[in-house]
């Protein structure tokens, strides 16, 4: 696997995005509307990788998951597993901190209706293949979706055929480590009951199980 590249927080490699973004900012200036970093600690035990900056959430204030309803049930989780020191996030700045524990984006702009196109899931790779390599040697990394998980499998140069998406699925990596795929806490799947807060509890107990028996 190569090592990527560093986060670029003035990218524009992907032109459909990038105008995208530049009418965000006219329409609301006071967004952050711009690539978003990934959040946490730098060298994680757990890094989670969701889809893309939601509109009135991450593209809103510059953090993944904070400001949308995506990260109700994910903050609220990280809290409960002893990852982050608060169940809520509010705005950046607001005081929270997460413990060995990191959040990214398999595309790091807004996308039109929250929808990446293939090109721009593959430009945006090599910024996680970086991040992955941050990642401890026997750490998880946990895919929101099928989406978010494929771009991981690419990032690690893995064929799609040998490590199917399915919610709670577990895939020990070569590399050391696992990779863990979950259901994305979005709207639609949590109000549709798609995935309940019991179920994504249990990915959790499974990722605490996979850290204590390796750290």
């Amino acid at each position: 696997m190569s090592c990527g590249e560093p986060f670029n927080p003035r990218c524009r490699r992907c032109e459909r995005l990038a105008g995208f973004l530049t009418e965000v900012r006219r329409d609301y200036p006071g967004y952050h509307a711009a690539p978003v970093p990934a959040f946490g600690a730098r060298r994680p035990q757990l890094l989670i990788v969701g889809l893309a900056p939601g509109m009135h959430g991450a593209n809103a204030t510059g953090r993944p998951f904070t400001g949308d309803y995506a990260g109700i049930l994910l903050y609220e989780t990280l809290h409960r597993y002893g990852f982050s020191n608060r169940a809520e996030a509010v705005r950046a700045g607001d005081g929270l901190k997460l413990r060995r524990c990191r959040i990214t984006n398999a595309v790091k702009c807004l996308p039109p209706g929250n929808k990446p196109v293939a090109a721009e899931i593959r430009n945006c790779n090599p910024f996680l293949r970086a991040e992955l390599a941050d990642v401890r040697g026997r750490g998880v990394i946990l895919g929101l979706g099928r989406i978010a998980h494929e771009a991981v499998l690419r990032a690690l140069d893995l064929p799609r055929r040998d490590y199917p998406f399915g919610h709670g699925r577990c895939y020990p990596l070569a590399r050391g480590g696992h990779l863990v795929a979950s259901y994305h806490c979005s709207r639609y799947n949590t109000q549709t009951r798609r995935l309940t807060p019991a179920m994504f509890h249990a990915v959790f107990d499974k990722i605490n199980n996979i850290l204590n028996s390796t750290h």
